[in-house]
């Protein structure tokens, strides 16, 4: 993991210039295992985010934006009791651990000065969250709380005392000579990284790696002098913050992972950065866990269609056969003198076929001629007026693939908050129920929150993320002479531009929106269709989200998820 002790260190140092002596004032808890507070110093506000989340668990000033629950969790009510107001005195790290304590001071509830420490322990699924009392050294609460059943070294519990994670018991690497190193690493094992990782602290494997890749010829001359070099550059805050990008994969860092030999976009912070490492992955996480009920009936009602397809496409095959019937039945009818009770067939002269050819007429022997010849007439005027049903079945089930189509797509770049707008579209549509908890019932009337974008001329771009947010986009929000966009016959979002005469910059940043929130996101060269509202109309009757347009244009864009970022808007 990237987040390792160098880069808690490096953390904790851009805090401490930010935030120290600055004062806590909003605390926000938007999701289970993440909180947000407001914390002003140096006269500006500053966004700190504490994460405990299992996968993506980190400490960083963030200019992410967030929804919060219309009630604030058990937990944050109890920080905002303890720490709104509080200064904080002192930000540390334990060791050289992923660590990160927070000193602050405050006061009680008869005003005398308390000391709490907030404490986030970034370790991967057992990250926590942990307000402790500095003099009692109890637990006040924790964001994850953990029984002795389920640790026997430490109980994370409110009244607890507190006690720190084991030590690891590694060397100091700052204070790790050229002769240390060569004391603990054992060159003729082999695996250079992974020993340097067992023996000193602060070490990711990642780290171990490029260390050893920029030793070279990895050997007890070089690895000694880039280890004792690097702690230098890591110890003096001498760091070029970098995205690595190698295989299709991201990999962040203090700097670029050279080893990996792939693509670096470097940033001014590490905050800064981690804005745009998780820059939706967080978002798509929790939206899995949320909407795994609906994923799962989105695919069943798009498969269950998809069948249905097929089957309809067989009988229209069969109802194909309509004219062989009739010409069947005519033949027999013009040959039923020929025709004996009990045959099981009969060949006859095709009065049809200009070469005067044969046709065999498969009989039922328990019926007379004239059953047989009016049972082929009762099969062609069946399969004659099915055809006109099964297309029309097969019309309706392919709008269904369509619709189901374009949901799963919505998924992959939704918000929780989008989350309880398309449950709600299908309850609507009677795909599922809801159950409101007693008071909690939406207000009818509520209007969508359309995501706000903001082109490079000042320009407004608006983005519905669902059929809810496209419907009220489209059809009530944005003005007649405003510019609507979607991507050419792909599911996707609606996009509006609030000008009657962009810029075409303008435009092809609009479209590259289109194409970011369509099933098109990861590919080159998307076309995006863009018209006038008035051209674009809703037909009566259609699913949420569905419209036609004519007097288009299209324009071909390559997503950019780095300026997709930048254009948003809070």
């Amino acid at each position: 993991m990237p987040f390792d002790g160098f880069f808690t260190r490096a953390m904790v140092h851009e805090l401490k210039a930010a935030l120290s002596r600055g004062r806590i004032g909003k605390i926000h808890q938007p999701y289970k295992n993440e909180l947000v507070m407001v914390i002003r110093a140096g006269r500006q506000n500053h966004k700190l985010l504490l994460s405990a989340h299992p996968t993506y668990a980190r400490v960083q000033i963030t200019e992410d934006s967030f929804d919060n629950p219309n009630e604030p969790p058990m937990f944050c009510m109890m920080l905002r009791k303890h720490l709104e107001g509080a200064i904080i005195q002192d930000i540390k790290q334990a060791e050289m651990d992923r660590i990160i304590i927070f000193e602050l001071r405050g006061r009680d509830e008869l005003g005398d000065e308390s000391y709490k420490q907030l404490i986030v322990e970034i370790m991967g699924r057992h990250s926590n969250i942990i307000l402790v009392d500095k003099e009692k050294e109890k637990i006040i609460d924790s964001i994850k709380h953990i029984p002795a059943a389920l640790n026997s070294y430490r109980t994370i519990l409110p009244g607890s005392t507190f006690i720190s994670p084991p030590a690891q018991n590694k060397s100091n690497p700052f204070s790790a000579s050229e002769q240390d190193i060569l004391k603990k690493v054992d060159f003729n094992s082999g695996k250079l990284d992974k020993q340097i990782v067992e023996h000193f602290s602060g070490f990711s494997p990642i780290c171990a790696k490029e260390l050893i890749f920029k030793a070279g010829l990895a050997n007890r001359e070089t690895v000694p002098k880039t280890f004792v070099s690097l702690m230098d550059e890591i110890k003096n805050h001498l760091y070029d913050p970098a995205i690595t990008i190698a295989n299709d994969k991201e990999q962040f860092y203090l700097f670029p992972f050279t080893h990996l030999n792939g693509e670096h976009k470097k940033f001014a912070s590490l905050s800064e950065m981690l804005d745009r490492f998780y820059f939706g992955k967080a978002d798509r996480d929790r939206v899995k866990q949320q909407a795994f009920d609906l994923e799962r009936l989105m695919k069943n009602e798009k498969n269950k269609n998809e069948s249905k397809v097929k089957k309809l496409q067989a009988t229209l095959e069969a109802a194909e056969k309509a004219d062989e019937y009739q010409l069947l039945g005519e033949l027999l009818t013009a040959n039923m003198h020929l025709v004996k009770r009990g045959m099981k067939e009969i060949t006859v002269i095709n009065y049809y076929d200009e070469n005067g050819g044969q046709m065999n007429i498969v009989l039922d022997p328990r019926k007379s001629p004239s059953e047989n010849a009016q049972s082929y007439y009762t099969k062609y005027q069946k399969a004659k007026n099915s055809v006109q049903v099964v297309e029309e079945q097969i019309s309706k089930a392919d709008d269904e693939i369509s619709y189901f189509d374009g949901l799963l797509q919505q998924l992959t770049s939704a918000s929780t908050r989008d989350i309880e707008e398309i449950r709600e579209e299908l309850a609507e549509q009677g795909y599922l129920r809801l159950r409101h908890k007693r008071g909690q019932r939406k207000n009818p009337n509520a209007k969508p929150i359309i995501d706000r974008f903001e082109a490079s001329d000042g320009t407004e771009i608006l983005v519905g993320k669902n059929n809810k947010q496209n419907d009220f986009l489209t059809n009530k929000l944005a003005g007649r002479d405003e510019i609507w966009f979607h991507t050419k016959d792909i599911p996707g979002s609606h996009v509006v531009i609030r000008s009657k005469e962009p810029t075409e910059e303008t435009i092809f940043e609009a479209a590259m929106l289109a194409a970011y929130f369509s099933k098109a996101k990861n590919s080159a060269s998307v076309p995006v269709d863009f018209t006038k509202i008035r051209h674009v109309k809703k037909p009566n009757g259609s699913k949420p989200g569905f419209v036609i347009y004519d007097n288009q244009q299209t324009v071909y864009v390559t997503p950019d998820e780095d300026r997709v970022k930048n254009m948003q808007r809070t």
